[in-house]
């Protein structure tokens, strides 16, 4: 005999509903990708794009979208999101990916990546920009 659980369903309710109202908020920002990468990185594509631009990543990256990002110093960053490694160490995660844009160094001390001091949060929306790029 199976015994009803209100409780429980009134939580996955709730759960249920948070999921929707998130994916109408979604819904109205950017593209599909850009969408996908906001919700498994946390952050946002478009804040990411001007992050870049800030921090003058361009100078040593080639970055589709984002102009005058044509360096030739470090890879090219378009399709970050099929690679299956991070400065060559790091399996590919968001967490990955953020962790080495926010300290490269700490991850491998002989990357030619400088320190920029970026800041976690915008580690975090530039993680969600490469990630949202083809």
């Amino acid at each position: 005999m199976r015994c009803w659980n209100g409780g429980a369903l009134l939580s996955r309710l709730a759960e249920i509903s948070a999921l929707i109202a998130g994916s109408i908020v979604l819904s109205g920002c950017g593209s599909a990708a850009e969408r996908a990468a906001a919700a498994i990185t946390g952050g946002n594509p478009q804040h990411g794009a001007a992050a870049i631009t800030r921090y003058g990543c361009g100078s040593c990256h080639t970055i589709p979208g984002i102009s005058g990002a044509h360096g030739l110093v470090g890879p090219s960053l378009a399709g970050v999101s099929n690679r299956m490694y991070i400065g060559g160490v790091l399996q590919n995660t968001p967490e990955n990916l953020i962790r080495w844009v926010q300290n490269p160094k700490a991850v491998d001390e002989k990357t030619a990546m400088p320190m920029l001091h970026v800041t976690a949060l915008d580690a975090t929306d530039i993680s969600a920009y490469l990630y949202s790029i083809k």
